[in-house]
């Protein structure tokens, strides 16, 4: 039986920024009212990171609105929230990230099979020159594109 993903949110400006390595998947521990506001799309995973701390993984700076129609059981947002991973991996990540420059991202969050998952990315930040070179080989690729489309009488 296929699986149907359905993404809550997404950090568009984080491919931008870093030089993606590897990614993984990794559970969410959150609350009633978190998940209800996420489905409702008052997530921002924008200055969001994810540190390994005492053999555990925390996301850092991920913004869930409070729930609207949520009462005491509101939390606070920007809270520190657990990724769910096994024994093996969070050692596996905690031996990448003490490489120099690597930082663990947050990509999106989504659900799968009614759980909310988060896709986490090792990753390198790419200098100002780098941005600027990805930048210029996408124009050139989209006018090379347009060029094969419409010809070459434009």
């Amino acid at each position: 039986m296929p699986t149907t993903e359905r993404v809550l949110v997404e950090n568009r400006k984080a491919r931008h920024d870093y030089e993606i390595l590897e990614t993984m998947e990794a559970g969410l521990q959150l609350t009633g009212t978190e998940i209800k506001s996420l489905r409702a799309g008052k997530g921002n995973l924008r200055d969001s990171y994810a540190r390994v701390d005492r053999s555990e993984v925390w996301i850092h700076n991920l913004h869930i609105s409070p729930y609207d129609q949520g009462n005491r059981a509101n939390v606070d947002p920007l809270r520190e929230r657990k990724a769910l991973l096994h024994k093996e991996e969070i050692r596996r990540l905690l031996g990448k990230t003490r490489e120099k420059g690597l930082a663990l991202i947050p990509l999106r969050i989504y659900l799968t099979q009614g759980r909310a998952k988060i896709e986490l990315a090792l990753a390198r930040g790419k200098r100002q020159y780098d941005k600027r070179e990805a930048i210029a080989e996408r124009e050139t690729d989209r006018e090379r594109e347009r060029v094969l489309k419409h010809g070459h009488d434009e």
